[in-house]
């Protein structure tokens, strides 16, 4: 029974088996997979890639454990906190219902909710649009602006506590990049 193929170029097999191997060697540089989807042979990988790859995950764990934690501390959510963000960095400091749904990966009624959920926390405001008046603009409170900013505050601190950590992972990883 042929085997499921996996990638981790990108390049995607869809037929779900592994190509019919023209040669010997073709058939060596195949990848076994086990059930429970290890690979059986030696990673050809340089080791360093695992390094680089473990220590960058290690610093952004460290740092999306402070912000769980420090944004429930303060009464919201990562996601509301990531909204505030978005918002703070748009033109003018205001974003479209469609373009907040956007940068939050959300469908749109999904965006509505949490623009909703926002509003009644007094973090944003709404304002129609004056040339589109289907157009809905989502802009931050001055108690979002504030709230926005002692987070922000905090996480730069965070980041850069961990910045020996990121740089060093982030190094390994451009070196080794050229070799693969």
């Amino acid at each position: 029974m042929p085997k499921p193929s996996r990638s981790v170029s990108g390049s995607r097999n869809t037929t779900g088996v592994l190509p019919q191997a023209a040669n010997e060697k073709d058939i060596a540089d195949q990848t076994t997979l086990g059930s429970a989807g290890q690979h059986h042979e030696e990673s050809t990988l340089d080791p360093g890639v695992y390094e680089g790859l473990a220590g960058f995950r290690l610093a952004m764990r460290h740092f999306f454990a402070y912000s769980e934690t420090t944004v429930t501390a303060a009464g919201i959510t990562s996601q509301q906190y990531q909204a505030l963000l978005a918002i703070k960095v748009a033109p003018q400091s205001e974003v479209t219902m469609k373009d907040l749904a956007r940068q939050m990966l959300l469908q749109p009624n999904g965006a509505v909710q949490l623009v909703d959920r926002m509003v009644v926390a007094g973090l944003v405001k709404r304002t129609q649009a004056t040339k589109d008046k289907r157009s809905v603009f989502v802009g931050l409170t001055p108690e979002g602006q504030s709230l926005l900013e002692e987070l922000a505050l905090g996480h730069v601190r965070e980041m850069l506590l961990h910045e020996p950590l990121l740089a060093e992972s982030l190094a390994r990883l451009r070196r080794l990049a050229k070799l693969l």
